[in-house]
């Protein structure tokens, strides 16, 4: 998750889109950002402990890039200039952007049930897919369980290695989650669960008889053209160039190279695709730009519902279908989503009209709570600082 992996607060607190509210004068506010303050910025995160940070902020003037620390801690090369990343959970939202094209072709309501879509799947132990509709699955108000802690019960090194190879399919991934009561009575509450955009994924492949990946390559990245972005689903290697990602699985223990991804979830559609921050930008801007959605569509996912402040989350953050609304300290707020395995985290941010995009990227990820929380603190004010000094 920063969004994605809840699970993860057993190796270091994850933070869902969470936003640092740093005051800003009125000057800096209508200021353009220039490369000095966004490198200052990483430089700040390589300082707190990151091993390699890359940022790329494009606005109506141009575009600022920054890059700090290093791509690889053995040989000391930098972090490539729009290096390939794993993109986490932010493939939820190119998966909420189909399901939505789905809903404005008539072919798919957000009011139907799991039940009515994938007869049987949702079941067992209290959990009833009769209650459960498409946009409880996106808006994370199914109250289904997260099937991800059943498949790293030991935060460990030990257990990255011993299984990173293997994979499941969507189906048994849901299986798992069913032998666990629901969180909630559908539709009462929030909580993040990659267990429901792998039932997302299933859905788009029974309305349309193809795979999600297809639908997300034919629909999304060949018309907007993203050559650099991927549905590589079990396939653990990262083209070139690309930083390593590190994770610190206990305090005082050692960095450990975790750039090949943990399987057992980083190959569906809770997480599984890899691109560029340029590609990055370049689809937050065609989303809240509006060219990927239907007015309708599009205002459904920009719909959103209160994230519980016991979340971690500011007030005023708001979870929509695929897609998080964050308050700006200048006014306003963005839309964005973020993704996090082993070692690494994206975030992906773009004003409401999406003239203004943003993605950064830190590849390592430490096992000390308060680096962690200081480290979460560092990524969130440059986002804030930069949209805002270019809003």
């Amino acid at each position: 998750m920063v969004f994605r992996r809840l699970w993860l607060s057993v190796v270091v607190p994850v933070v869902v889109l969470v936003l640092a509210v740093v005051a800003l004068p009125p000057a800096a506010a209508a200021a353009e950002p220039g490369p000095s303050a966004v490198q200052r910025a990483a430089d700040a995160l390589r300082d707190a402990g990151v091993t390699g940070v890359s940022v790329r902020l494009q606005t109506p003037s141009g575009t600022v890039t920054a890059r700090s620390g290093v791509g690889d801690l053995a040989t000391r090369r930098p972090v490539p200039q729009d290096g390939y990343l794993r993109l986490g959970s932010t493939t939820k939202t190119f998966v909420a952007t189909v399901v939505l094209q789905l809903v404005g072709e008539g072919r798919l309501s957000l009011d139907q049930t799991v039940e009515q879509l994938l007869p049987g799947v949702v079941s067992g132990a209290g959990n009833d897919g009769r209650t459960i509709t498409v946009r409880d699955l996106l808006q994370h108000t199914s109250g289904l369980y997260d099937y991800t802690p059943t498949v790293f019960t030991d935060p460990s090194a030990r257990t990255y290695y011993a299984n990173r190879w293997r994979a499941y399919r969507p189906d048994e991934l849901v299986a798992l989650a069913m032998r666990h009561a629901p969180d909630f009575p559908a539709g009462t509450d929030w909580a993040y669960s990659n267990t429901n955009y792998v039932l997302a994924g299933m859905v788009i492949e029974k309305v349309t008889g193809q795979t999600w990946e297809r639908q997300v390559n034919d629909r999304i990245l060949r018309p907007l053209g993203l050559r650099d972005t991927d549905t590589p689903g079990t396939w653990p290697f990262l083209p070139q160039p690309h930083a390593a990602n590190y994770q610190q699985f206990a305090v005082d223990g050692p960095m450990v190279d975790t750039t090949l991804p943990y399987r057992p979830f980083d190959s569906g559609a809770d997480g599984s695709m890899t691109g560029t921050a340029r590609d990055l930008n370049r689809f937050f801007a065609a989303l809240a730009g509006g060219r990927l959605l239907e007015p309708r569509e599009l205002a459904a996912m920009r719909t959103t519902v209160p994230v519980p402040r016991d979340s971690g989350q500011p007030a005023g953050t708001g979870a929509g279908l695929g897609l998080f609304s964050t308050p700006l300290s200048c006014g306003g707020s963005y839309v964005g989503h973020g993704g996090s395995g082993f070692g690494y985290v994206v975030e992906a941010a773009a004003t409401t009209d999406g003239q203004r995009t943003l993605t950064v990227s830190t590849h390592s990820r430490p096992a000390d709570p308060r680096t962690a929380a200081r480290q979460a603190d560092l990524l969130h004010e440059l986002i804030d600082h930069a949209l805002c000094r270019a809003s």
